[in-house]
């Protein structure tokens, strides 16, 4: 069986992805340790709520520097929503405030002429280099989001101009979107995950 470390950002319905994990089979725990992180097979960094508040919780646990580690080496690791938002440099949502800087550039606010927050379905159109995210619809509450991801494999979304739905390198998937509230398409991308083999 799977097990799932859940990295609390103090943030986060963990609930909600819990649950969607533990259907499909797998164990489920809330890292309380930075060694956690680095020990545990499959880490999930989910978000809901304000880029700083998140990012602070991170820093505050101890929990930043074993995450940029971890991905760096390229082990299983799912980031959602805020979560996927916090592998970036910055975000204009909290001015000044560093991210995880797995990647460069600021995510940016939705343009005034949508409707933000963006709440509900939307269409996600995954590049060929994608292997773990299929062309479905997806779940998204969100303000904010990035529009690049250089020498990531891509997938895309419509929402006041083209966004990053999702991006992967290797066994690291971020997703804006929430895919534990994304019906079965979501259920077959976390199977998908926790199929990853790892170390």
């Amino acid at each position: 069986m799977a097990e799932v470390l859940i990295v609390p950002t103090g943030t986060a319905n963990l609930a909600s992805v819990a649950a969607a994990f533990r259907r499909l089979g797998a164990s489920v725990r809330t890292a309380e340790r930075g060694r956690e992180i680095l020990q545990a097979s499959h880490v999930v960094l989910p978000g809901v709520g304000a880029f700083g508040a998140a990012m602070a919780r991170l820093m505050g646990q101890g929990f930043a520097e074993a995450l940029r580690r971890r991905i760096v080496e390229g082990r299983p690791t799912l980031a959602v929503c805020v979560g996927h938002q916090l592998l970036f440099a910055a975000s204009e949502e909290s001015p000044g405030v560093a991210g995880l800087g797995i990647l460069p550039g600021t995510v940016g606010r939705f343009p005034a002429s949508v409707r933000t927050p963006q709440f509900g379905w939307n269409r996600v159109e995954p590049d060929p280099g994608c292997r773990l995210v299929e062309e479905g619809w997806a779940y998204f509450a969100n303000s904010y989001r990035a529009v690049e991801a250089p020498g990531w494999a891509c997938a895309w979304s419509e929402h006041g101009g083209r966004f990053l739905a999702a991006i992967e390198k290797g066994r690291i998937l971020g997703c804006q979107f929430h895919p534990e509230l994304s019906s079965g398409w979501g259920a077959g991308l976390l199977a998908r995950f926790l199929a990853l083999e790892a170390d």
